[in-house]
């Protein structure tokens, strides 16, 4: 049994899907060992995810600049936990970039999640997330640069998007 953050206790396997992100010419690239796809790490029982996911990012890639869980769902067998994280470019060196591509949100009923999510809606999740953050949270608009605020501009949380 896994205890989660929120203090809820998962039966069988949790694993953290990873979306490592950098700016390039002030637009938002995906990379990570596995190119522009999610990098997917494995939690253990007794593990705190944030703290693998950090501590693995800083042992393949470099120090990442922010790791932040954006959702959770239940695939592969497993309980998947969704991180955006992001790193300086320096840290991209030869690992295959690909720039993001907006995507329309995966949309659930009242009480049920979405049938099917694809990763590029994971991200599109993840980064208006981050655009939140970098607005209303003092530590992450602290470690994120003006670069990346504007490159997050439009990652407006719905309603507000279509009212932009």
């Amino acid at each position: 049994m896994t205890r989660l953050p929120d203090g809820i206790d998962v039966e069988g396997p949790v694993q953290a899907e990873d979306f490592v992100v950098w700016l390039r010419d002030g637009g938002i690239e995906l990379t990570g060992p596995c190119g522009s796809a999610p990098w997917i790490l494995e939690v253990g029982e007794a593990e705190h995810p944030v703290d693998v996911v950090t501590r693995v990012v800083r042992d393949v890639i470099g120090p990442p600049v922010v790791v932040h869980s954006t959702s959770w769902r239940r695939d592969r067998g497993a309980v998947i936990l969704s991180f955006v994280v992001v790193i300086d470019p320096e840290l991209v060196g030869s690992m295959e970039s690909e720039p993001v591509t907006r995507a329309d949100l995966a949309r659930s009923e009242a009480t049920a999640a979405p049938r099917d999510i694809a990763h590029t809606q994971v991200v599109e999740h993840g980064l208006r997330h981050l655009a939140w953050l970098v607005r209303d949270d003092p530590v992450v608009a602290a470690e994120l640069s003006p670069a990346w605020a504007g490159a997050l501009e439009t990652y407006v949380p719905e309603p507000f998007r279509a009212l932009g």
